[in-house]
């Protein structure tokens, strides 16, 4: 009964910043890892990043790395996807995941249990 629910995306100018949140509710796991997926209009649906239990451990796509940084407040039930200088290709609905599991590098969307409706994410040029 794992329920997640993104806000946060918007319409930005390139060069911007968003940050994404993921607020969950239902049962907590302790080797529960979370992550962002993306997918933009006639795209495959892209793993973007992921973050251990912990918060010590994160995995990003080399898209993003340097510009996107995934944390999480585990108090809050909540993590969160800072996009900074943010460009036109990264424009899609953004996806928040979650799983079981002590591995977090699942770049397959097919290998996360639990998903959100998605926030949509624009970058204008």
């Amino acid at each position: 009964q794992v329920r997640l629910v993104e806000s946060g995306g918007g319409l930005v100018q390139a060069g911007g910043s968003l940050r994404l949140s993921c607020a969950t509710s239902g049962r907590t796991f302790s080797n529960y890892a979370m992550g962002w997926f993306r997918q933009a209009p006639g795209k495959e649906r892209e793993f973007v990043a992921a973050i251990s239990w912990g918060g010590a451990v994160t995995y990003y796509a080399d898209s993003v790395k340097g510009r996107f940084t995934i944390s999480r407040d585990n108090a809050k039930n909540t993590q969160y996807l800072q996009m900074n200088s943010l460009k036109p290709e990264d424009t899609a609905v953004y996806y928040c995941t979650a799983q079981v599991t002590l591995d977090i590098r699942r770049v397959n969307s097919y290998e996360w249990a639990y998903w959100g409706q998605g926030t949509q994410v624009t970058v204008s040029s």
